[in-house]
């Protein structure tokens, strides 16, 4: 046995596409040993050849599995990895029907919201998640060592942490990707059929078109999983965004420049303050949290802190030998640091705060 393999960290991949070779490359960045497979042959075989696994088969000592299939196929995959043993997430974009489907301490739902126009472990990288929000969705039966090792393996890979409800998850992610996407299909595929009759238009599609339409050339297949999952949500929001195109021509053919430029300063101030990466160690602090020893807790707590806006850079749960019982601490921005204390505290929880040391 090499001896890599006997003293690194071991994680397993179950799908070797775009996301799944680029988690593989980054962990192997590490030190990690990565154990993949897929259905397909041929690409597992790719994400062995380019680096992005060091080998091909199930790892039963794997601490922790990726799981990067299709969504209508993850609960599945996921549930098969369990019995394999470690801990469990995946990288679907529909997360309630897979918590649904897996109620299991050991598996963290996850989602990280990166990906690129290339396809397949061609187009994968290991600077894929370096500053991309990853979203976790733990649930009532998550155990807090669960999801504290996919957080901070998630951070190692250079992404900020987002914890929701895997309900909340699919609602807010409609607007922020689904219909996004198929915004950008729509659009592309307009131009499209105007460059019939038009043969320079295409010509014209620089700068700004290409920005608004580049995810529409992403992998298709996955698609049809989301938009039959999230259907729900993703309908909504397609009702609000056509409602809102109605308004938008309604000032354009009224010729009311106020509205406009109310509106298009607006979007302007929302643009640039889009949320940005982690702060510099001196700006962050320390909040630690008594909490009972049993799956949901740290669940509860993360997912308070994101209703607040406050942003957990890092995680972890120290046990009291004997007890039923444990202390988290929570890594967060100096100036959100006291909003949480209080918060936590209005819950009945034993929550104070302290400068990094």
């Amino acid at each position: 046995m090499d001896r890599t393999e006997v003293s690194a960290r071991r994680a397993g991949l179950v799908g070797t596409g775009l996301i799944g070779a680029s988690i593989g490359k980054a962990l192997r960045e590490r030190g990690w040993f990565v154990t993949g497979r897929d259905l397909d042959a041929g690409r597992v075989a790719a994400a062995l050849d380019v680096g992005a696994i060091d080998a091909v088969g199930t790892d039963p000592g794997a601490e922790l599995t990726f799981v990067a299939v299709p969504v209508g196929a993850v609960a599945d995959a996921a549930r098969a990895a369990l019995d394999a043993g470690g801990v469990v997430t995946d990288v679907g974009s529909v997360k309630a029907p897979v918590a649904d489907a897996l109620p299991h301490p050991r598996f963290v739902g996850g989602h990280p919201m990166a990906g690129s126009e290339a396809h397949g472990v061609a187009g994968s990288t290991p600077e894929m998640f370096h500053g991309a929000t990853w979203v976790l969705t733990p649930t009532a039966t998550t155990d807090p060592d669960a999801q504290a090792l996919v957080h901070g393996v998630v951070r190692s890979l250079g992404a900020d942490v987002v914890t929701l409800s895997p309900e909340d998850h699919d609602r807010l992610v409609a607007t922020v990707s689904h219909v996004p996407h198929l915004t950008a299909v729509t659009l592309m595929g307009l131009a499209a059929r105007r460059a019939e009759q038009e043969a320079a238009l295409l010509r014209l599609a620089a700068g700004g078109f290409r920005d608004m339409t580049r995810i529409a050339g992403g992998d298709a297949e996955i698609w049809l999983d989301i938009c039959a999952d999230n259907r729900d949500a993703i309908l909504d929001v397609l009702d609000d965004l056509i409602g809102r195109l109605g308004d938008m021509r309604g000032v354009v053919d009224r010729g009311d420049v106020d509205e406009l430029r109310a509106r298009l300063l607006a979007a302007q101030v929302a643009r640039r303050n889009l949320p940005t990466g982690a702060p510099p160690a001196e700006e962050l602090a320390e909040v630690r949290v008594a909490i009972p020893d049993q799956p949901g807790e740290l669940a509860a707590v993360t997912t308070l802190a994101t209703e607040l806006g406050v942003n957990v850079y890092d995680v972890e749960v120290v046990h009291a030998a004997g007890e039923r019982r444990g202390l988290l601490s929570l890594v967060v921005a100096s100036d959100q640091a006291d909003s949480l204390v209080d918060a936590l505290r209005s819950r009945g929880r034993a929550a104070s705060t302290a400068e990094l040391a």
